[in-house]
């Protein structure tokens, strides 16, 4: 997988508020009241919850397919300031070594010269891919924000990978948010994100995969009280 960087949108809670789900029960919890509680959501730090987060990456394989796998670990942190936008910044860290595709076949039978175990671990350790080893890490952090329309905002940021940093400009917009998480009693804010990387930018090689990458995000942030102002 390579990241060439193009474009990138994100569904972002930086601003504004987004309706919910009516009432749809999850892990036992009516989500009725989390829609009756939306409200735009406070200024403060919050930190991404692992537990509802989910990022996935796509590319074209052989030039007849969508081939999908997934990062199952990543750290990332938002200030927010919705009354001056401009002053919000967001942060992101993804761990390379955590990348998760379903192999049914038996990896070893049909990749007997590998010196890797699986599938997951070749794109991760390959230096032609992920090369986790040299670069443990991908990280992504802004460095601009411009509110673009009442639940959008055009963020711009440096995504580094492979060692390699270039700038990316993301479009975000509202999911929602509520005044207090169910079982955190503080508040928390959610977005997804979607957005397109040119890999080769970044120095990978074409090989028998497209240059373009996708990628997808979904996830919940949940204030740091410690870190936020008071009310």
């Amino acid at each position: 997988m390579n990241f060439n960087v193009r474009k990138i949108v994100i569904n972002s809670a930086f601003i504004g508020m987004a309706t919910g789900f009516g009432g749809l029960t999850i892990g036992g919890v009516s989500t009725a009241s989390a829609q009756d509680a939306q409200t735009a959501p406070p200024a403060g730090v919050y930190k991404l919850d692992p537990t509802h987060a989910n990022l996935t990456w796509t590319v074209k394989h052989n030039t007849i397919s969508n081939y999908t796998a997934r990062f199952g670990k990543l750290e990332a942190t938002l200030s927010l300031d919705p009354a001056k936008i401009e002053a919000s910044k967001i942060e992101v860290t993804i761990d390379p070594t955590s990348v998760d595709v379903p192999y049914p076949a038996d990896y070893k039978a049909t990749h007997a010269k590998s010196p890797y175990a699986t599938w997951p671990e070749e794109i991760s350790k390959d230096p032609k891919k992920l090369n986790s080893d040299a670069f443990p890490k991908i990280t992504f952090t802004s460095t601009s924000v411009k509110k673009t329309g009442d639940k959008t905002a055009e963020i711009l940021g440096n995504l580094t990978f492979l060692g390699v940093t270039k700038p990316v400009t993301l479009n975000a917009t509202l999911n929602g948010s509520i005044d207090s998480h169910p079982f955190a009693g503080v508040p928390a804010i959610g977005f997804a994100a979607e957005g397109t990387f040119d890999r080769t930018a970044f120095g990978q090689p074409v090989g028998y995969v497209g240059k373009d990458v996708t990628i997808r995000f979904d996830g919940e942030f949940i204030q740091d009280p410690a870190a936020s102002p008071s009310k």
